[in-house]
């Protein structure tokens, strides 16, 4: 069963619509057990500099603690491909059976087209993911 684990700043900086948001997705998805690391949409927006905010639940059913370090995400929207970055961040650790929200800003020179930010999704760009870059 999937826990709920918040890094340290966002869970001191988390506004309570957020959290309960977070919380909500949560406890409808924790049920998933697929041995892989896979994102929930919870919402996209737009920051005031354009960049494409996308936040995510990550869940990692794995027995493996998980790392970002150069993943090559992609936003898609139906069959639309909306952006594409690579993210390194150390400091995000999704330890195993654990859930873990993050927000994964695109910057605008990584949007190849315009979102509606409705049904996206967040996916890694390569085929063979399901342990990518474990610790």
């Amino acid at each position: 069963m999937q826990r709920l684990q918040f890094e340290p700043t966002w869970d001191k900086a988390l506004s309570d619509k957020d959290r309960s948001l977070i919380n909500l997705t949560h406890s409808e998805t924790k049920a998933r057990a697929n041995n892989r690391i896979e994102f929930i949409r919870i919402r996209e927006a737009f920051n005031h500099r354009g960049e494409l905010l996308v936040m995510v639940l990550i869940h990692n059913s794995t027995k493996t603690a998980f790392r970002f370090q150069e993943e090559k995400l992609r936003y898609v929207e139906g069959s639309n491909l909306i952006a594409v970055h690579t993210y390194t961040l150390p400091s995000v650790i999704s330890e195993p059976e654990t859930s873990m929200p993050w927000t994964f800003i695109f910057p605008v020179e990584s949007l190849r087209s315009k979102p509606v930010l409705e049904n996206g999704s967040l996916e890694f760009v390569s085929i063979d993911s399901d342990y990518v870059n474990p610790i």
